[in-house]
Parts: structure tokens; sequence; C-alpha cells
């Protein structure tokens, strides 16, 4: 029996099949390569001494996907794959739509088949548009303020309705606050391609001398310095939260949705502070107009993972900040040319072991 995971070369996809590997499971992974690198999986590989199934592919193909079901027994199914730019959502939503939706249609469609009914579901917290007050529980009111939030709460409501028409199905609806960090090899980390939509990448590239200054959206927030708030988790932390849900699932069905955060916030300028601290590096930056849509404040309440799940973020901001500087200073260009697309592409089913087809 193997755990599926879709996305899996992308940053927490990464992180996860490497926790996953390093608890004993078995994983076949799914990956179309859009906004990632195969090469973290040769990495993953790398650290556990661990052989796993790789195949590049996008979920929008139906057919292609129902071919690993055939040929592996799949228990359960981790779900990152999407597309998650906010601002690019902005600018293409049909786009995001499309892939979003359709591409988990496809997977729950062809799970269903092979009946599989086990699934941990990639949410986010911009489910919660513009909380009224903080901490934010499962509770709050649902919204979102872009196509990428929308196709959240789309897909949730999709699940939703799918354990309605079929009891059997055990669903986790994880929904993550602001990843941060790395692995503590510096072996894997966040990679983004072009500029980072994300805080600490662009914090990292700038300490690393990729980009000049970062952009501060904003002073005049009501929080502790003017600058935004949110709950800065760490990447490991947030792998091994699926692994809890995977455990919950194993005998119990139902939709289930949790937070994963720390129930702490941090303003960006305190971010920086951090990083500072433990990077010994000056990060320049500048203030520029509030993004449209951005949340003076946001961090979630947690309890519920820890009550049903047993989990709790123990990592703390001093580390998340240290382990991402360790990754960026040793990978100064993310991962480089990926020398395993073109092994992928000719192998559907490429089994990913450590240096294999590493070219320095």
């Amino acid at each position: 029996m193997a755990i599926l995971v879709t996305g899996g070369a992308g940053y927490i996809g990464s992180h996860t099949c490497l926790e996953l590997l390093n608890q004993g499971f078995d994983i076949v992974v799914v990956d179309n390569l859009i906004n990632s690198k195969a090469e973290s999986l040769r990495r993953v590989s790398d650290i556990t001494g661990k052989e796993f199934k790789f195949y590049k592919l996008d979920l929008l193909d139906e057919e292609l996907l129902e071919t690993v079901f055939i040929e592996y027994d799949i228990e359960s199914v981790i779900h990152f794959a999407g597309l998650k730019a906010v601002g690019e959502s902005v600018n293409v939503p049909l786009r995001y739509y499309y892939n979003n939706i359709i591409s988990t249609i496809n997977l729950c469609k062809v799970m269903n088949k092979f009946n599989v009914k086990n699934l941990v579901f990639s949410s986010s917290a911009t489910v919660y548009g513009t909380p009224d007050h903080v901490p934010i529980s499962e509770k709050f009111p649902l919204s979102a303020m872009n196509p990428y939030g929308r196709t959240k709460l789309v897909i949730e409501d999709i699940l939703r309705d799918l354990y309605v028409s079929d009891n059997s199905w055990s669903i986790s609806l994880l929904r993550y606050f602001n990843p941060i960090g790395a692995h503590e090899s510096g072996t894997i980390g966040e990679d983004p391609n072009g500029i980072p939509n994300n805080l600490m990448p662009y914090i990292t590239q700038v300490a690393i001398g990729k980009l000049k200054e970062l952009n501060v959206f904003g002073n005049n927030y009501p929080t502790v310095d003017g600058t935004g708030v949110r709950d800065y988790i760490h990447v490991v932390d947030l792998a091994l939260g699926h692994i809890k849900a995977l455990d919950k699932m194993s005998n119990h069905s139902g939709v289930e949705t949790f937070n994963l955060g720390t129930g702490k916030g941090y303003s960006v300028l305190e971010i920086i502070a951090a990083f500072e601290e433990v990077s010994m590096k000056e990060i320049p930056y500048k203030i520029v107009a509030p993004r449209q849509g951005d949340v003076p404040i946001c961090y979630a309440d947690a309890s519920k993972a820890q009550n049903e799940l047993g989990w709790v973020a123990e990592r703390e901001i001093k580390l998340m900040c240290m382990d991402a500087w360790r990754w960026q200073s040793q990978n100064p260009n993310g991962y480089g040319k990926d020398t395993l697309i073109t092994e992928s592409e000719k192998n559907p089913g490429l089994i990913i072991k450590s240096k294999d087809f590493f070219v320095s």
C-alpha cells in the first residue's frame, strides 16, 4: 500500500514526502513540474536513503492518472497539486479555476473508480477572507479575496458534497497559514520561479544578493509596527501535520477541517529583524503601497489540530529563519538545472534514487 502525493516535487510536497519516507510510508509522486523541480525529489531520496516512483504527469490528464492507480495499490492521497500565486490568479482567473478545480475533480473520479477514499487536501487560510478578529478558528465564516482563494473554497465544497454522496470517504481539509523555513540539512527548500511572491524567499534572495531590496507592502496597519502580521509556520511542522491527518483517517470517515499554524503572529518588520539576527545580513527594504486584498492581521487558532490530531507546531521563528537562510546560502540558485526532467519524460514511473541522475 502506498501514499500518492500529488504536487510532491513542490516546496511543501517535497518536505512531506521526506517525512513520510522517514516514518516508513511507501510513496508514489506525481507532478507536472510547472512550479517545481524533480531535483527536489532526488534530494529527498538522498536524505532518506529510500527509493520511490515518480510520474511526470498533469492531473488534467485523467487517463494517464489512471495508469498510476493501475500499477500501484494506492491507500491514500495527499493532494498538493495546483497553481498557487495570488497575484497571477487575479490576472488569469480562468486558468486557475480550470486547472485547480478540474484537476481535483479528475483526481477524485479516479480515486472513486479504484475505491481509494482517503484524501488530505492542501487548502489555505485565504478561505477566511478578512476575519473580524483573531485568532482564526475553523468555525469562522468563509470568503475569498482572489481567484486562487476561491478555488480553494470551491474545492472544499466539492469535497464536502462528495462525502454527502458517499459516507465512506475520509477527507481532511488542511488550512495552511504561512509556511517558511527549510529542511535542517539545507538540501531542500523553497525555490520559486522568478521573483518570489512570498516574504521569506524574497528576504533570502535579497540576503544572497539576487534582489536589491525588499518591498514592504504598507506600514499603516493597526499592528505593532504598522506592517502586516501573519502566522509563520515551519514547513517541516506543516509536513508532519499531514501525517497526523493520515493517521486519523485510518479509522475515521467524514470531512474534517484543521488549521495548521502556530497561533502566533509576527509582523513583516519582526521577521526581517529575526532573519537579520540569525543570518548576520542586513536586509534593505522600502515601504510601498499596500496590496489590494491583504488583511492587516492573520493568525491561527490551531487548538483543534492539537486536540484531535495530536499535532502542534514546535519550531520557533528564529529556527525558521535560520533554516531558510541555510537553504538559500547553500543553494544560491535554488535547485539549478533540473537533471531529472529529461529522464522522467523518457521514463514514466521513474524510480527516484539518490544521486543516480545528479550532474554537478
